[in-house]
Parts: C-alpha cells; structure tokens; sequence
C-alpha cells in the first residue's frame, strides 16, 4: 500500500461536473489529507484541490459507511509509537474536559502531529482543522509528549 495523490480544479460556482467527480473519487478512495488553494487563473477563481489518498480500495468498517485507516501501516514506526502516545494523552485531555476524543483532536490531526512534531502551539495551528482555540487549550499536552516533558497542567510526565 502506498500514498497517491489526485489534483482537481473546481470553479468556484457549486455543483460544477468538476466537484462532482471529486466527490465521486473521495468516496471511492481512502483519503489521507485534503488540501485546497484559491487560484486565479485568466481572471477565473478555482479551488486547486490536492488528495493525498492510499492505493487500497475504501474498506467499510461499520454500517456507517466510515472508512478505516491503518495509520500503523502509513506511519513509519518511530511516528507510529508517538501517535499511540499522543492517542492516549489525546483521551486524557477528553476525559477531563468531558468530551469526545474527536473533538479534542481527529486521528488524521494527531497523524500530523506525529509526523511533523511541532514544537509550537502556532506550529501546530498550520494543521488542518486545528484552530488557535484548540491549540492553545490542547497543544501544549501533545508539545510536552512530543518532547518527552512534564504537562505544565497536570504535572504528567509523558
């Protein structure tokens, strides 16, 4: 299994062809990362769309229709070991917070984290669907498992 990336350019006016065979391939395929530009080309503005997917067909784990990733086979195992250990600082910080470990951060987000290891809390605002909010609140738990430091929170050692 390997990563593969698909680009699209879709206008900016909705239900183009364009968009639809976008959505067409992010059923069909089990996507990793999404990432969109606003370009102008010929005083036209486009989104230019890039998919970072796996070559593997869309496996259905549950009657959802959500599809499983296994980031051990996608991680290299370095970032692997981390990502388990940002999972469980990650269910931590939902637990005391009381809320869904999703909401706290996603596993394609802590991916990132473990893939990129930033060392900011603005480093980690360039990850996709990590605002400053949440940054500021959670990111300094992850920053501390990063580097192997105590939570300045908690007390924990991670």
């Amino acid at each position: 299994m390997k990563l593969q990336y698909a680009p699209f350019l879709l206008p900016l006016w909705p239900e183009s062809p364009e968009q639809e065979a976008l959505n067409r391939f992010i059923r069909s395929h089990r996507i990793i990362q999404v990432r969109k530009e606003l370009v102008s080309m010929e005083n036209q503005h486009h989104w230019a769309i890039l998919v970072e997917f796996l070559d593997t067909p869309v496996k259905e784990s549950n009657e959802t229709g959500k599809s499983k990733i296994d980031y051990k086979e996608l991680l290299s195992p370095e970032d692997f070991a981390l990502f388990s250990k940002l999972r469980e600082v990650r269910k931590k910080l939902a637990e005391d917070n009381g809320l869904p470990v999703y909401a706290v951060c996603t596993n394609e987000q802590l991916a990132e984290i473990a893939k990129q290891k930033p060392l900011t809390v603005t480093a980690c605002t360039k990850i996709e669907g990590i605002g400053q909010g949440k940054a500021e609140k959670y990111v300094p738990a992850f920053i501390a498992c990063i580097t192997g430091t105590t939570d300045a929170k908690t007390g924990d050692l991670f």
